[in-house]
């Protein structure tokens, strides 16, 4: 079985719940950010979700790059570092919509695959 790290904004938490349910309905085992504990720091928060991309049994990382404040395809820093977590450790990379233009020599050059908002492409 295939296992995904979904990373995004906490903004979105409801997205990502609702993406994690229905890859979940496709039969992978899917991983989403635990930091919604209110007693969890954003260091403890984090270094869990880096140890889930980290975790040899995690095949693919999904950025779910939702509008945040209006702006599309959005990635934060903090999902930024996940996604370079998940390429140092050889894992394929998602975003859910298309490529953030902030960080496009990046994501194009690390070889992310931009899903355009169609989760059925994930291989």
């Amino acid at each position: 079985m295939k296992r995904i790290v979904i990373c995004g904004s906490m903004k979105n938490k409801e997205n990502l719940f609702k993406y994690a349910d229905y890859l979940r309905d496709k039969g992978y085992e899917v991983v989403t950010p635990k930091d919604f504990k209110v007693e969890m720091s954003k260091i403890d928060s984090s270094q869990l979700h880096f140890n889930e991309i980290a975790n040899q049994n995690t095949n693919i990382v999904l950025v779910a790059n939702d509008t945040k404040n209006g702006i599309e395809n959005y990635i934060g820093p903090n999902t930024f570092a996940e996604i370079a977590m998940a390429l140092h450790y050889n894992k394929k990379i998602y975003l859910l919509n298309d490529i953030y233009p902030p960080y496009k020599d990046e994501l194009e050059g690390w070889n992310v695959i931009p899903l355009k908002g169609n989760l059925d492409e994930i291989e």
